[in-house]
Parts: structure tokens; sequence; C-alpha cells
């Protein structure tokens, strides 16, 4: 078979295919020529969900007539000139395929206006075939109308999915590029429905997340700023209690460029591994910031993905600034009452309530043994959280976790303050308070170890017990030693001091099923290693079912206030819950 050169409107279909695969990719492409045309306002209509309507319509600087029929041929672009140009691009779109690739699948119609121009100009692009320029009436800047799109390539259109999800994905597309230009006003019509995100300060991101996440997740994150190796870090985290169930919480960019870039990802779950559970997705909207040099954008036909010149420094800086954030942040209580009781309040009705049964109120002279008893214990666990028994009383509503009234189900902390109630689940919070301190303990010389007088013999399957030996010098770090005692079997000698007295044969049992979890990954011995305190910890924690005295439970209550992770417990779920006054108030009728 001969070899053939393509002609135009072939090559731009199959340019198509990589730059044109849904609306969304459309919606996308035309609003980023928007954004490097100096818009500050951008409206998109849709119909159909994209396929039989897509209009973008911005107030950019427009092009003049020569420049609009340039703009449709293949590789035409403003925004380079030279090859050197390719190592420092900064605007958001140049390869200058969109506009031919979009106009040889769909009806497009392009009109666009100088500001300084008598009048502006017309052109059409259908399935390929261009028409010349003609003189239109229009506002200074552009709007471009995307009709019937795939009709020139009926096969394609066929892989669309319905008209609503379809709208979903674009609308995904502009909460993006929202979050990344906090500065330009944003309309959003689908049918009859119109999403609106007018243009905020730079200074001022978090009123732009409340406009595109919802006022509940601006009020639940933390603020972000680090800088490394002249890369800069800014944006904004959800805290600890925030999460959802999939990586759609989490919106980045890079100069400003929406990306979804497996690296940032990863730096950012790793950032919370220790605080929110292993299968769920911090909330996040943050922005990577180097030269222009420093990154490859070119490495993706869509642009979504890109390349830095030291991943090392820039998963560095993810990681340190979001767990310095974290850290600095302090624990912070999992409003329970806001949505939850304000949708019972929407419907008219509470919660069901199981009936109350009769309790007495704990006496209120307790003396000091039972605090010094627990105290010792949190102590030795947790040093930033010394206090004496006479502290705990006399300013206790003020504290931030108030001061402790019940033990409830022989698990749950209930304690008053001067604005609501808190409830702490006592074996989440002990957990993370022994695992914080057990970390300490390993970065400075090693978690001490307490020898058992008759070692334990504990038997495993053969595969457990060598994964268990294979790691007998990393776990005589954590204070467990251990060592081969035949086939299928583990002599415990030694046992993590700060645990006390502690079943080793189950403790061993516990660590070997972590070990096989992460055996057939590439996770690092590091976290492996994290993840071992992690089961060590529940082994040294208050366990549920203990009762606790008062003078326990306010111990617990100052030590959670002293420790920044205590927010979430070792497995990321919420240690204590916050109920205020007027979540009380709405939960019973009163406001």
């Amino acid at each position: 078979m001969p070899v053939r050169l393509l002609s135009d409107t072939v090559a731009n279909r199959i340019a198509a295919g990589e730059v044109v695969e849904r609306p969304a990719s459309v919606v996308k492409e035309l609003a980023e020529n928007a954004l490097d045309a100096g818009a500050a306002r951008i409206e998109i209509v849709l119909e159909g969900g994209g396929a039989r309507l897509i209009r973008v319509v911005d107030d950019g600087i427009g092009m003049g007539r020569e420049d609009l029929a340039l703009a449709v041929e293949r590789f035409a672009t403003s925004k380079i000139t030279s090859d050197a140009d390719l190592a420092g691009v900064a605007t958001m779109g140049f390869r200058g395929e969109a506009l031919p690739s979009i106009g040889a699948v769909a009806r497009m119609t392009i009109q666009t206006r100088l500001a300084d121009a008598p009048h502006g100009w017309r052109l059409t692009v259908e399935g390929g075939a261009k028409s010349e320029p003609e003189p239109a009436a229009l506002p200074r800047g552009t709007r471009i109308d995307v009709r019937d799109l795939f009709f020139a390539t009926p096969a394609r259109a066929k892989f669309l999915k319905s008209e609503r999800a379809e709208a979903q994905a674009a609308a995904e597309v502009v909460k993006r590029l929202a979050l990344a230009t906090p500065d330009v006003d944003w309309t959003l019509v689908v049918e009859e429905r119109t999403l609106r995100f007018p243009a905020v300060s730079v200074e001022n991101r978090t009123e732009r997340l409340a406009q595109v996440l919802g006022a509940d997740v601006a009020e639940a994150v933390m603020a972000i700023f680090g800088e490394r190796g002249g890369a800069r870090l800014t944006g904004h985290a959800g805290l600890s209690h925030l999460h959802r169930a999939t990586a759609g919480s989490v919106h980045l960019s890079v100069n400003g460029r929406p990306v979804r870039d497996r690296l940032l990802v990863g730096a950012l779950k790793a950032a919370y591994q220790d605080v929110a559970p292993r299968d769920r997705w911090p909330v996040a909207a943050l922005d990577v910031a180097v030269a222009t040099g420093e990154v490859d954008v070119n490495v993706h036909p869509a642009k979504a993905e890109v390349r830095f010149r030291d991943p090392g420094l820039i998963r560095a800086l993810v990681v340190s600034t979001v767990r310095q954030a974290l850290g600095a942040a302090g624990p912070k209580p999992y409003a329970a009452g806001g949505a939850e009781i304000a949708r019972f309040v929407a419907r008219g009705s509470a919660p069901p309530l199981r009936p109350a049964s009769t309790w007495s109120p704990p006496s209120r002279g307790f003396g000091e043994s039972a605090q010094a008893a627990f105290a010792a214990d949190l102590i030795d666990l947790a040093p930033a959280a010394r206090i004496a028994a006479d502290e705990v009383q006399p300013d206790a509503l003020s504290r931030p976790l108030g001061a402790a009234k019940a033990h409830l189900h022989g698990t749950y902390v209930l304690a008053e303050t001067e604005d609501g109630v808190v409830l702490v689940d006592a074996h989440a919070a002990h957990e993370r308070l022994t695992y914080e301190e057990l970390k300490r303990l390993r970065a400075q010389s090693g978690v001490p170890r307490q020898e058992l007088l008759v070692p334990d013999v504990v038997d495993l399957e053969p595969a457990d017990a060598e994964r268990v030996i294979a790691a007998a010098a990393e776990l005589e770090s954590l204070g467990l030693a251990v060592e081969a005692f035949g086939p299928g079997a583990v002599l415990v000698r030694a046992t993590p001091a700060p645990l006390g007295p502690c079943d080793g044969a189950k403790l061993v049992r516990d660590v070997a099923e972590t070990l096989a979890e992460g055996a057939a990954d590439t996770t690092p011995m590091a976290r492996k290693l994290d993840l071992i305190l992690a089961t060590i910890a529940c082994h040294g924690s208050v366990r549920a079912g203990r009762g606790l005295k008062p003078d326990e439970m306010n111990a617990l209550l100052r030590a959670i206030e002293a420790e920044p992770a205590a927010s979430t417990c070792n497995h990321g779920r919420p240690t204590f819950v916050k109920l205020t006054t007027a979540d009380l108030e709405k939960l019973f009728g009163r406001r």
C-alpha cells in the first residue's frame, strides 16, 4: 500500500481524537484560550450536555481579521514563536490544535472584535471546511459557538454519556478553572440552571472556595503556604476530619494551570496518611508555582499532566508544608451539628431518639488519686500534656474540650464547654496519643523495650512468620524483639515498654497482619513502620468498656488538647465531636 500525505481535514480529525474527547474537553480548551486573552469575565452555555451547543463568551482582547483566519489553521498560535519557548511556556494553551480540531468534528462559529476596531469579524468551520472572515457586530472579546459536536465523526458521538453526565464533567472543568483563577468572573448556564462564581481578590481565596465547594468546606480548611528551592505552594487544604470518598475533591494547579498530576496527588495523600482514613481523600485547592523552565507542560495532548525537573523537591514541599499546617492547626472537632441537624430541622422533625435511661451525675468532690493514676500514664505517653490534679477543674469549662461530665457506654466521654458539649471516643483518642509518642521515641533513640521473664511462643502461618522475622531489625527499633522459633513460630523476647503489661502473642499476630497487608504493594518501609506503630499503639490504649473516673477523663481531655494530631485516630476516624448550644437548640426546636 503506497504512503500518502493525509489531507488537512483527516489530520485535524485525528488530532481531535487526542484533544477533543467530550464536551468537557471543548469547554476546557476554549476557556483556557479566553484566559490567555486576558478575559475578566467568561460565560459558558451548554445545551444537550454540550453535544448540541457549547458557547463560550469572553471579554478578552479579541482578534483582527488576519489573526482570526490563521487561528483555525493547524499549528497556528500566538503563544510561542520558537522551540526555545517550549522550555518556558507561561500560557494556558500553546499547541495551536484546539480550534482546528474542534472545527473538524463540529459546526463552529467564531465571532471576535478588538477593543479599538470599528467592528468585529465572523468565521465558520463546519466539518473542517472554513469560510472567509466577514464583518460582524459584537462588543470587545470573542464568542465561540460549537454546535452538533462529533456530527462529522458519528462513531465518536456514540461514546458520549448521558446529557447530565456530560454536563457534570463540563461543570467540574469550570470549577477547577474557577478555583485556579479567583480574580475571573465565571458563569455556567446548563439548560435552565445557572452557576456563577463572581470574581474575588486573590487574597480572599476562601470566598472562592465557599462559592465552588460550599461554605461548610471553606470553614474547615487551613491556609497553606510554603517555599523550598525556588518553588512555592499556596492555597487551602482541609482539616484532618474533612475528607471525601474520591480524589475529585483534590484541586491542583501548576503556575495557575489546573492539572491532574500523580506526583502532586500522591504527595498530598502522603501528607494526610496519619490523620485520614487510607481509603479517603483530602479536600484541597493548591497551586505550585515554579519557574517556567522547571516544569514541562508539553507531555500530554490535553495539557492535563506536567513533568517537574526536580520531582523530589516538589514532593517534599507538598508533604512538609501540609503536615506543618496540620500540626499548627491543632486538634479540631468534627462538627456533627450543622449539616445533619439542619436536615432534621428542614424536615420539621428531630432525629429518632432512644428512651433515655436514668443516670446520676458524677460527684464533684473526687480526690487526686484517680487523676494521678491516669495522668501518670498520659505523662509518659504525652509529655506536652503534663498537668497537675488541681489544674483540671477551675477553668475546665473554658478549655477547648471543657470539663468531663460522664462516661457513656464504657466508650464515650461527655464533656461540657462554655458554648456546647463534646463527645470523645476515649479509646480512639488515647490510641492517637500513644501513637504520636511512640513516633517521637522512635525518632529520638528508638522505642524502649521491656524484657519478658518468660518469652512468648507465637504460632503463625509460615508466610506470616517469615514476614515477621524478615522485619525483626525494624521491629526491634519499635521495642518489639522477636526471633525465629522453628517453622511457623516466633519467639517474643520483649515488648514496647510504654505499653506496660500487654499480650505479646496478640500483638505479634496483629503486626503480622499489618505486614501482610503491605506485602504486595510498594509501600516504603518508613510508612510500613508507621502502620506497625499504629498497631502497637492500639494495644497500649484505653480499651472500650473500661470505666473511667472523672479525673481520668479530664486528664484525657487535657492531653488531647496538647496534641495537634489528636483530631483523628490512627485510622483517620474523628476522636471527638462537638455540638454547640445553637446546634442543641436547633435539635430541640428552640430556634
